[in-house]
């Protein structure tokens, strides 16, 4: 654009002092809430993936007669389908004393986290031929019953993958129906001196031996939630109907601490018959237990859910849990997204002033305000109305007149082409500061220039003359 040559220009004084510097703006807020959002998403991924996943600390975890989720229900109504007998004990007494009775068993411990170090060491002196099978068994674990096993490779969820490990197939013969598993979480790399078979991308070990050890790094298979996903119900189903008797450790709460006695405690290796509160599951799927049961005399305890309290909403229970999560993911966006984008929380309330405010001021937050939020193109046309405002009275002009007659008008004042008046008058809005305040200045300078010379006088308009011979105005 083309500056317009000043008509007057108004010689700066010294007493004139220097205009406020501009302040930068402040970007902080478009790093920090985008930031924010994020941490946000991710705080509440991590706090429903940790509600998501089950504790075996919790009330019902894997357990033969819990139905919710993490109960272990389905499994074992699978597996009495299949004609085996379900042995479920709450004490870890008893399940040794009923593993040791009768032919070789399997002993199921989902979490044996929850066993004293002494009764970890005794699984390895039971019978030969159990098959003792344990549910991803921590460090601890590992080392109290002598396991010569490593954990390596610990994943965040649960990876459905096939029975092969490192190319080579699985040598369990029951598991060679199963395709594909959630069994890779937790996965083994046996010591180097010791025979162990590795299946499902190391997912699953055993140690052959008097007492068949099997570690599985992952418990998905065995819940309710995800036993009919996949192949996870021929899974656990052939790795716990070896025998025909399955002894399920079901316990409550971590085993209680051996009380102090002055003698030793009697020897758990020969017993004739099975520990008092023992319950059976035979193939018809009743219960049996001997009198003297806390819950009865046939030692059958309703279905209990994982919070021990009343049955959760069914509500709850329609959807999987990573739609509410998305939904609780959405409704934290949103609020966020309102939140950044609110400028007042109301509609603008009229007040008088305390006192009285100078124009500069007013018009210096006014530009600031303009300033902060690049409103170039705003201030630009303000600029414009507020010249054209003063110009066209002076000029006795109608307010409506066009374009090219204010022009014109304009150059005849101040000596400049009506093209360029125009441009400036009615261009495009500014791109950048340094145009914007170029537009200020020629626009100032016309101004002053126009107001500056006499105002135009109105011409009066020559009222119509009537011609007789025509009888109306010529």
């Amino acid at each position: 654009m083309t500056a317009v040559p000043q008509a007057t220009a108004r010689p700066q004084t010294a007493a004139e002092p220097p205009g406020p510097a501009p302040r930068r703006r402040r970007r902080r807020h478009r790093l920090v809430i985008p930031l924010g959002l994020v941490a946000a998403l991710i705080g509440t991924t991590l706090v429903t993936h940790a509600l998501d996943r089950p504790d075996p600390d919790d009330r019902g975890y894997l357990s033969p007669v819990e139905s919710g989720e993490h109960g272990g229900s389905r499994l074992a109504d699978s597996l009495r389908q299949r004609g085996l007998t379900v042995r479920r004990e709450t004490d870890a007494r008893a399940a040794l004393l009923t593993a040791r009775t009768g032919p070789p068993a399997t002993l199921f411990v989902p979490a044996a986290d929850l066993l004293r170090s002494e009764t970890l060491a005794r699984l390895p002196r039971l019978p030969a031929g159990t098959r003792l099978v344990l549910v991803d068994p921590s460090v601890r674990v590992l080392l109290a019953t002598g396991v010569p096993v490593n954990r390596t490779g610990r994943r965040w969820a649960t990876k459905v993958v096939g029975p092969q490990a490192g190319g080579t197939p699985c040598p369990l013969d029951e598991l060679s129906p199963v395709r594909q598993a959630a069994a890779e979480r937790q996965r083994y790399a046996p010591d180097a001196e010791v025979d162990a078979d590795l299946c499902f991308s190391a997912g699953l070990a055993r140690l052959p031996g008097a007492v068949e050890t099997v570690l599985v790094g992952a418990d998905d298979p065995f819940r309710n939630d995800r036993f009919g996903e996949q192949d996870n119900a021929a899974f656990a189903t052939a790795l716990l109907g070896v025998h025909a008797t399955v002894v399920w450790l079901d316990l409550d709460g971590p085993e209680p601490p051996l009380p102090a006695r002055s003698s030793p405690p009697p020897v758990v290796d020969s017993p004739t018959t099975p520990e008092a509160g023992a319950e059976t599951m035979p193939p018809d799927g009743t219960m049996q237990g001997r009198p003297g049961t806390p819950d009865g005399a046939s030692g059958e305890r309703p279905p209990r859910s994982s919070a021990g309290g009343p049955p959760p909403n069914p509500l709850w229970g329609a959807f999987p849990l990573w739609f509410w999560a998305i939904l609780a993911q959405l409704a934290l966006a949103l609020l966020l997204a309102a939140l950044w984008r609110a400028r007042r929380l109301g509609p603008p309330a009229p007040e008088p002033l305390p006192v009285a405010v100078r124009s500069a001021e007013t018009a210096f937050g006014r530009a600031r305000l303009y300033q902060r939020a690049g409103a170039r193109g705003p201030a630009g046309r303000t600029l414009r109305s507020a010249a054209l405002a003063r110009l066209v009275p002076w000029l006795n002009l109608p307010v409506d007149a066009p374009q090219d007659r204010v022009a014109t008008a304009v150059a005849a004042r101040t000596g400049g082409e009506p093209e360029q008046i125009e441009e400036l008058l009615y261009g495009d809005d500014p791109a950048t500061d340094e145009e914007l305040l170029t537009l200020a200045r020629s626009l100032d300078t016309v101004t002053r220039a126009v107001v500056a010379s006499p105002p135009e006088r109105s011409h009066p308009v020559p009222s119509p003359r009537t011609d007789p011979t025509e009888g109306g105005p010529r």
